[in-house]
Formats: C-alpha cells, structure tokens, sequence
C-alpha cells in the first residue's frame, strides 16, 4: 500500500489522497467522439484496482462519460470495498433518457433529483461521497441548483458538495446556500486560467477545496504527442483549439522546454508536471486508463520541488503563455 498524502479537502472533513484518479477516458467520450482513444474495459478495470492498491481511492467520474458507462465501470470496483472508496461523480450536461448527450446544460432542480438517482443506480450504491454541479446552467440560479443538492446531502445520498468551471461570484453564491467542499476546475502548467479569474483565490479565501482536471494538460505535457496526426481519428482532442494549426506547434515548444528540465531531474516530463500541480497545495486528479501511466503519475505525489525549480517552471510556462482556446465554441 502507498504511502501516499491524505490532505483535507474544504474546511468540512473530507480527506482525500494529494492525489486522486481522472475516470472520464476509461470509455467511450461522448457524441461519437472518443476522449483520449479507444477504451480497454479489463485494462480500465485493472487500473482501478490498481489505484486502490496504491491508495489513490478518491475516483473521479460523471454521468456525462459515456454517457452512463463510465458510472457504471466505476460501480464494478465498488462491490465489497465501498467504505474505502471517495466517490465523485457530476451532473449538469443534460442526458436524456436514451443515454445520449443533448448539447443541453440542465441545473434544474428536478433534473439534478433524477441526475442523482440515475448515477446511484448506475454506481449500484446508495451514497456518493462527493457530487459536483458539472457546469452552471445560465438558465437557472445557482442558489437552485445547489439547494437541491443540499437536500441530498440532508437525505443521506451525498455527504459534500461541489461545483466545477465556476466564476468567483458563482463560487460564493453557491457557498451561502450550502458549504462548498470542492471547486474542480482545469489547472495545469499549461492552463492557468484560475489564476487569471481569481477562481483560485476565491476558493482558498472560503476554505473550500480545488481539485486540478487535466493536470497534464489534457495528456499534451507527457511529451507523447508530437504532431496533431498522433490523435485518433475520433479523438476529441483534435477539435480544441489549442490542439490545431499553428497553436500546436507553439504549445509544443513549451513542452520540449518542460522536458529538458524533467530529463535533468531524472523524472519524466509528465511527473513534473504534476508535481508542479500539487507544489500549489490543490488536489490533482491526473485520468488515465492504463496501470503503466498510473504508477508512473502515483511517483509524482512524491516528489518536492524546491524554490528554485518552481521558478525555472515559471520562467519556462508564465501565466497565459500557451496559444488557443481551452475548447473548442460548442463547449
């Protein structure tokens, strides 16, 4: 069993692992399109188990992945070892009833009770320990959204709340109808927007938690992708902008710039990286579907960077130095 960090998330009692496990590429993306490549069901599986062997037990899921199968790969490995397991999952990209993705945001109130009771069903568990509002629906208040979900949390079907890619003032709104435990949000040496946005800030001024998506950058930082034809066919990748054209390319240089320094420390580009992420005090949950790539992520939780290492990463990757947008306009 690893050895690994349990950190407080929020100011309400849920401890987590520095690190935990980004489940969303384990199957099949969404609307035809793959997330990071094709799926292995037994090699997902086994890297499942694999992170609770490592003590990596806060798994990070949504209805959204699949739509449903991710939920319900994830509800495989609970059988029999449920206590010993933090479990998040999200709702608010609308699903209807045929499992398909409807291009929607959903945060209404009845839909969030259906969204909670479908991903209990699909999860086979009668509580998740952590569920997000996946996106703010600009339809609907966030003051109706989160009382909904505090009224799980009041039923026992949830035990902390979070929300993710909100803005400061979304964040405290939230926070005054019920705690907060979570913000999750992209954050990455290559993407810093909350910084930018004060989201970050936000968050540590009301003691509640930040959970790091996409700490490599939506896989780009590992240093495996060296031309935009690495990507599948059906890789959803290959439609963000930052993956496209020219921007590739100069994202590219940033990343060989990463590797040379990881290569001088004997570490992999991808390691650093996330190192970087956790030198920040936030939680990372790198996602991966191979043990291979997990155990090699796991390495990272124990690595320090000194001052003066955290500062060559700065000079290398400052604040709003990659080109393009985070997604693509219909996101």
């Amino acid at each position: 069993m690893s050895t690994i960090k349990k950190v407080a998330l929020g100011s309400q009692g849920l401890v987590v692992p520095a690190e935990g496990l980004g489940c969303m590429g384990m199957t099949s993306g969404v609307a035809g399109m793959s997330v990071y490549g094709e799926a292995d069901e037994a090699e997902s599986l086994a890297t499942l188990h694999r992170a609770l062997e490592l003590g990596i037990n806060l798994l990070d899921t949504a209805d959204l992945y699949g739509p449903m199968l991710n939920e319900r790969l994830v509800g495989k490995v609970l059988a029999g070892r449920r206590q010993g397991i933090i479990l998040a999952t999200k709702f608010g990209f609308e699903v209807d009833d045929n499992e398909q993705y409807t291009g929607k945001l959903n945060g209404h109130p009845q839909y969030a009770r259906k969204c909670i009771e479908r991903s209990l069903k699909n999860l086979g568990t009668d509580y998740v320990d952590l569920y997000y509002l996946h996106r703010v629906d600009p339809r609907v208040p966030i003051e109706d959204s989160i009382g909904e979900m505090s009224r799980f949390v009041e039923e026992g079907k949830v035990r902390y709340l979070g929300v993710s890619e909100t803005t400061p003032e979304e964040l405290r709104r939230a926070h005054q109808v019920h705690p907060i435990t979570a913000l999750q949000t992209e954050y990455s040496l290559f993407d810093r927007g909350v910084e930018e946005t004060g989201s970050l800030q936000a968050a540590r001024e009301l003691g509640i938690g930040f959970v790091a998506y996409s700490p490599l950058g939506r896989g780009f930082l590992s240093g495996d992708i060296k031309s935009p034809d690495d990507f599948e066919a059906n890789d959803s990748r290959r439609f963000f902008p930052r993956y496209q054209g020219e921007n590739f390319y100069k994202n590219l240089e940033l990343v060989e710039k990463l590797q040379t320094l990881a290569q001088a420390k004997d570490l992999t580009a991808a390691q650093l990286a996330i190192a970087w992420v956790l030198a920040q005090n936030v939680v990372a949950i790198p996602g991966t579907k191979r043990r291979k790539y997990l155990e090699a992520n796991v390495a990272a939780a124990s690595i320090t960077l000194s001052p003066q290492e955290l500062a060559e990463l700065e000079a290398i990757m400052p604040v709003g130095s990659s080109a393009g947008a985070a997604y693509p306009a219909m996101f």
